[in-house]
Order: structure tokens, then C-alpha cells, then sequence
């Protein structure tokens, strides 16, 4: 019985970022028996600081709830975008050159919350994007301006927003039966972890029954 995590996110949400760390470890642990996929979900006006000053609050609580020995910079940050759509797009556009890990989109994270980098500007982000992957630049950036490809970060920003929940990250976790769990916020290990522990034991469950029984009767 399959599970997939689905991981919803902002590249430069910075509860997205401190939520890297169990991401990798809950891809370890799981590592052959579920499915990981991440997925854009744009940050609107509601989610966003109106002011730099503002973001750096943020980031001084979310720092101080993790218990980190940084804060974030908040170089990067500018009130005029309603939207991030730059490094949205260019990590979303990197798996079409067959980065569907996390690499680039992180590199992207790095780069504005930690080296305070201009990544609302295109060329900034494709340039983060490309060295990662280490992939041409131009074709990086066309394809991130791409219509196709803001249409897959709307549409995924759309399916985000029919969860109707408003926090991101967002850990959605399905299996084949239909069962469903979602953490909308939720940066922490543990409950993730036991939530997937508790699915997994669900699906050795169904497997053994359907050993002894097959599947079910048609009529």
C-alpha cells in the first residue's frame, strides 16, 4: 500500500526552511517504503511581512522557537513583490532538468535567508538555480518564465489552498485506501513520525490480510 508526503511550501518561507531538517530526516528514515514529493504553494499578501522590520521579528521568534544559533538575514526581503514568484518558479522549473530533490530549491532558500540574496529578481534566482544544479543559466531562466511553469506553481498553490488550511509548510500524507493525515505548520519530527509509523503498520496490516483472503468479494 503506497504512502506519499507531499511537502507544500514557499521557497523563502523561513518555517519552511527551519522545517528542512525533518524533511531530510523523515526521507532517511522512510527512505524506500514512502514516496517524498515537494510542491509550491506562493505565499499571498496574508502571508507576508509589510515591512522589513516586520520580517525581522519574525524571523528573531521562529529563530528563537528552534533554537537557532543564526538569525535569518532579512537583506533579501522587498515589500513592493506581492509574491515570490522568481525562485518559486525556478525551483519548480529545475525538475524539468531532472531536479526533483531538493537541492535547488534550497540553494534558493540559502540564498535570500541566509546571504540575504535579491532573489525576487529573475536573474538572481536563475543564477542560485543553475550553479546548483549546475545548469545552463539561460535555459534555466527561460524556462522558469515560462507560462507552463507558473501555471504548475499556480495550479499547485490552488490544490494548497483547497486543504483549506494556510500554513505552510504543509505535510500531506495519503495512502491507497484514501487515508489522509495533514500538518499544516508542523515542523517537528515526532508527530510526523508517528502519524507515517501508524500508516505504515495500517498497510502490513492490509497486506497480510489480503495474503490470507485476496481481495474483496465483487458483489
Amino acid at each position: 500500500m503506497p504512502i506519499t508526503v507531499t511537502d507544500y511550501l514557499d521557497v523563502i518561507s523561513s518555517w519552511c526552511f527551519w522545517s528542512e531538517p525533518t524533511w531530510a530526516e523523515l526521507k532517511k528514515r522512510y527512505d524506500g517504503r514512502v514516496e517524498f514529493q515537494w510542491k509550491i504553494a506562493l505565499l499571498d499578501k496574508s502571508g507576508l511581512p509589510t515591512s522589513r522590520e516586520q520580517e525581522g521579528w519574525f524571523y528573531q521568534r521562529s529563530g528563537m522557537i528552534m533554537r537557532s544559533p543564526f538569525m535569518l538575514s532579512t537583506d533579501w526581503y522587498d515589500p513592493n513583490l506581492p509574491e515570490w514568484l522568481a525562485p518559486n518558479c525556478v525551483a519548480e522549473a529545475a525538475k524539468d532538468f531532472g531536479f526533483t530533490d531538493d537541492r535547488i530549491r534550497f540553494a534558493l532558500a540559502h540564498a535570500a535567508l541566509r546571504d540575504g540574496k535579491q532573489v525576487g529578481d529573475w536573474k538572481v534566482s536563475a543564477k542560485v538555480g543553475a550553479e546548483a544544479g549546475g545548469i545552463d543559466t539561460g535555459k534555466l531562466l527561460e524556462s522558469a518564465r515560462s507560462p507552463e511553469i507558473e501555471q504548475r506553481v499556480r495550479a499547485s498553490t490552488a490544490e494548497f489552498g483547497a486543504l483549506q488550511i494556510n500554513q505552510r509548510p504543509a505535510f500531506v500524507m495519503d495512502t491507497e485506501i484514501g487515508d489522509r493525515a495533514v500538518f499544516s505548520g508542523v515542523v517537528k519530527l515526532e508527530p510526523l513520525a508517528r502519524t507515517l509509523d501508524s500508516m505504515l503498520d495500517d498497510a502490513a496490516a492490509y497486506a497480510a490480510h489480503k495474503a490470507h483472503f485476496g481481495d474483496a468479494p465483487k458483489s
